[in-house]
């Protein structure tokens, strides 16, 4: 509730809104591009995520011991879903049915490349190919193309997840994440967050009027002139202060958040032994499965 209030509606309206304290982006001087959450879901969540896995600590046990899903039969069970709920997720974001609704599911649906990149890098790394990489390359696919998917082209949309994305968000979950040892159990940080980013920047320079024509011009408060939101390196500058923007509110809001809970609650995590016999039992008095 405290994350929602003070992290993601201003971000709502930052992005989104017209008029009122935050209104920063929105047909402003700075105008941002983010059709359906780049950085008012995607990017501040995983920020926020990563915030919280610092501040909270390891899991006990991590990295030493395995901690792989339970069930993969449901992980890609639940991957399915989030993906076929993307294209409401996307596509609704153009508010009523039409060409660019229809754009932004069929960029939405082309990003699904990167789910053999997903593939590809888990199976360097454990030399097989992995069903729970293709999992990983799906939902890293659709995080960097959300942003992007009212804006661009099939053909840009294509090129957005599975060339540039799922690289580097492979990259931040394999090396990064083995390098700082911060224990983000879901890669939120890695997927969503750096996923975002990438889909932000280049959003920024691959954005078309053909796609959208709300983008054709807009106009600056006060001055009166009118400019082009279409791609090029200006719009990109434009998206890199969106994106610092919103990296700077989510990571000092979470972390301020995760403070005040602290001190009102007497602490974030259960105690070791809570911990080893597992949340389940310890928390709720139950198993998800009785063996």
């Amino acid at each position: 509730m405290l994350w929602s209030t003070f992290v993601y509606f201003p971000l709502c309206h930052m992005v989104w809104g017209k008029g009122g304290l935050f209104n920063w982006f929105f047909d402003a001087s700075v105008p941002v591009l983010d059709f359906a959450g780049g950085t008012v879901v995607h990017i501040s969540s995983g920020v926020s995520a990563l915030v919280c896995a610092l501040v909270l600590g390891k899991r006990r046990g991590w990295p030493d011991r395995p901690m792989i899903p339970h069930n993969l039969v449901l992980s890609l069970t639940g991957t399915g879903l989030l993906w076929f709920g993307w294209f409401g997720f996307n596509g609704g974001s153009a508010l009523s049915a039409g060409e660019v609704a229809t754009s932004a599911v069929a960029a939405t649906r082309a990003g699904r490349p990167v789910a053999s990149g997903g593939a590809w890098s888990s199976g360097r790394v454990q030399k097989k190919p992995s069903a729970l990489g293709v999992a990983s390359g799906m939902v890293a696919g659709l995080a960097t193309i959300t942003p992007a998917s009212g804006f661009v082209s099939v053909g840009s949309a294509l090129l957005i997840p599975g060339f540039s994305g799922g690289c580097v968000c492979y990259l931040a979950v394999a090396k990064v994440k083995a390098k700082l040892q911060y224990d983000d159990s879901l890669d939120a940080f890695g997927v969503h967050g750096i996923g975002s980013t990438i889909g932000m920047l280049l959003c920024g320079l691959l954005a078309s009027a053909e796609v959208n024509p709300a983008i054709a011009s807009t106009y600056r408060p006060g001055g009166g002139a009118v400019v082009s939101l279409e791609g090029s390196l200006g719009q990109m500058g434009n998206q890199a202060i969106g994106i610092v923007t919103t990296v700077a509110i989510a990571a000092s809001m979470t972390f301020l958040i995760l403070k005040v809970v602290t001190l009102a609650t007497g602490g974030l995590r259960v105690d070791d032994e809570a911990e080893e016999q597992g949340l389940d039992i310890s928390q709720h008095g139950e198993e998800a499965y009785n063996n």
